[in-house]
């Protein structure tokens, strides 16, 4: 009888403690929750500095969406970039860069770099992704614009101190891992002290059944005696529990004991395969130098500004206007163009730039500089598409066209990896993997435009036939069978430092350069003169010589090269020719 009343009380403990555990799990997932979020700001005492750069590490130190609030007096902005592109950027000037999190996750890590005091505003820098002006108190949430690593800076114009009051929100990174298994123990406490009673009734029933038992059928039985404990000893050792009692007390500790292991082994394996796959997740990409050094949201706003800018100097025929976007041979034609068509009217414009219609681009992987991008555009004014070389000859210059040539009629062009991917850039004079190198490319197809016999001409695919190579080589045949007074020579030359190669899709490449094309013409005999078209005139300073004259043009030419091993000549793919001097001997 006395069991009964012991059987209820341990029930009614086991089920207080399974509901004090159970709460003790629902607690850590609402009132005793940390924070889902954490703020951490930039120490008061930083250092001033013109730029401030938020570092790569520090944007992907936790996993969810960052907000970032800056304090600033005046305009500033913020722009997105490779944390290499916002490093090189940076160069010597002094800043701040903030790397990480103090361990009680209140204060941003920002460490400062000596250097110079000033730096030019990164304002429409062609580096940058993305950018954000603001003034005062600003707040945005970070999202990465692509796959990859990002950098963030931040600058005013470069001369005042950039805005270093900074802070950043991001997901709390503490959890409560044991929050599950104590509400799954909990409730198997209380399901296990509800069913203490019954199953404790159960035993005794047992128990009592089993009594009398003995020796069936007369068969002769001995008896050991056993000497057992006294009442009073045996409560001591069973503390006051009868014997079914206890037994079912001890099995339900035992059975709490393994679900508490369980829970703990089963959160054990829900959390390890996450860690691992963050792990993973955060090891950063193989062949990390493979990365496009723009994406083509870039390219596009680029070709956009060179072609606003190309427009707004050809309609005034000012080669001031070409500056910002314009360099090299390009530079050089059409200020020559517009010289030109200031005094020749019926002189043909060069072929207009457009951005409206980017039917293909090659991206360079190569991250030092100079930095080089072909882009493939068609537009209003163009015949054909042609080939745009775009070169961005450090860090703080922007990127400037450096060649046009409009694509051979009945020619296509190469295909390249996908920009994402972006393309290997290849040495001009390296020809591994190739079946010439860039170099010997340019020369061989100087060779055959300066001699219509070349023996190479089997090199380079159609020969004579090619649009171009048939233009050439005619212009310099009508030439001496019109000159009948006077001697020429044509020489066509690669101009070596101007010469780029990128590896196209099938493992063969794509050469673009220039050729210099020089027209020498000189009198046979005393008193015989030569006669200069209208166009030559304007740089010559007259029309007519007696001790003859030297006309010079630029040629922009691309061709394509195939990989090592293959029977495929090279080709032709774009070429044009502009003069750009004539003078008398």
């Amino acid at each position: 009888m006395i069991g009964d009343p012991v059987r209820l009380k341990t029930a009614a403990l086991l089920v207080l403690l399974g509901l004090l555990t159970m709460l003790a799990g629902i607690g850590q997932l609402t009132f005793w929750a940390p924070a889902e979020t954490v703020t951490a700001s930039v120490p008061s005492d930083t250092k001033a500095a013109p730029l401030t750069v938020i570092d790569q590490k520090l944007i992907d130190l936790h996993e969810g969406p960052v907000k970032i609030k800056i304090q600033g007096e005046g305009n500033y902005m913020i722009a997105t970039g490779r944390p290499d592109d916002v490093n090189a950027w940076v160069g010597k000037t002094a800043h701040t860069t903030l790397t990480g999190v103090s361990a009680d996750q209140k204060s941003l890590e920002a460490t400062s770099a000596d250097g110079e005091a000033t730096a030019p505003s990164p304002a429409g820098s062609d580096l940058w992704v993305s950018t954000e002006d603001a003034s005062g108190d600003y707040e945005y949430t970070w999202n990465p614009p692509a796959d990859g690593e990002w950098s963030l800076l931040v600058a005013a114009d470069g001369t005042k101190p950039a805005p270093s009051a900074i802070s950043m929100t991001f997901p709390n990174k503490e959890t409560t891992p044991w929050a599950v298994p104590l509400i799954v123990l909990g409730i198997i406490i209380i399901l296990v002290g509800a069913a203490l009673p019954f199953i404790a009734k159960a035993l005794g029933s047992r128990r009592k059944d089993g009594e009398g038992d003995g020796p069936q059928g007369g068969e002769a039985t001995t008896t050991l005696p056993v000497q057992s404990p006294t009442g009073d000893e045996a409560r001591r050792r069973t503390g006051g529990v009868e014997g079914p009692a206890l037994r079912v007390t001890a099995v339900a500790a035992a059975l709490a004991a393994v679900m508490v292991g369980g829970s703990a082994m089963a959160a054990q394996a829900t959390t390890s395969p996450n860690a691992t796959s963050t792990a993973s997740a955060s090891s950063p990409a193989e062949g990390d130098g493979g990365t496009p050094v723009m994406l083509e949201s870039q390219l596009q706003r680029i070709l956009e500004q060179v072609a606003s800018t190309v427009d707004a100097a050809d309609a005034a025929k000012d080669a001031a206007k070409l500056a910002p976007r314009v360099d090299k041979m390009e530079l050089q034609i059409r200020t020559q163009n517009y010289k030109i068509r200031s005094t020749v009217s019926a002189y043909e414009p060069r072929m207009p730039v457009r951005a409206t219609k980017l039917e293909s681009s090659v991206i360079s992987t190569k991250k030092d500089w100079p930095r080089t991008v072909y882009a493939l555009t068609q537009g209003e004014g163009n015949v054909v598409p042609q080939v745009l070389t775009l070169v961005q000859l450090s860090p703080r210059e922007n990127y400037k066209l450096w060649g046009t040539a409009p694509l051979q009629p009945g020619t296509n062009f190469p295909s390249f990896p996908v920009a994402r991917k972006g393309t290997t850039p290849v040495p001009a004079s390296d020809s591994t993997g190739l079946a010439y190198s860039g170099n010997q490319a340019l020369e061989i197809l100087s060779e055959m435009l300066t001699n219509p016999d070349s023996p190479n001409r089997s090199k380079l695919a159609d020969g004579q036939s090619s649009p171009y190579i048939a233009g050439a080589l005619a212009y310099q045949a009508d030439t001496v069978k019109n000159g009948t007074s006077a001697n020429f020579k044509f020489t066509h030359t690669p101009v070596p430092n101007q010469t780029v190669v990128l590896k196209t899709a099938d493992g063969g490449a794509l050469v673009v350069g220039r050729l210099d094309f020089a027209f020498e013409g000189t009198p046979k005999a005393a008193g015989d003169k030569l006669l200069l078209e209208d166009d030559s005139a304007v740089f010559a300073g007259g029309k007519e010589t007696t001790t003859g004259m030297v006309l010079n043009f630029a040629e922009s030419v691309a061709v394509y090269i195939p990989p090592a091993g293959s029977s495929d000549p090279m080709k032709l793919v774009a070429a044009t020719r502009g003069l750009v001097g004539a003078s008398f001997k």
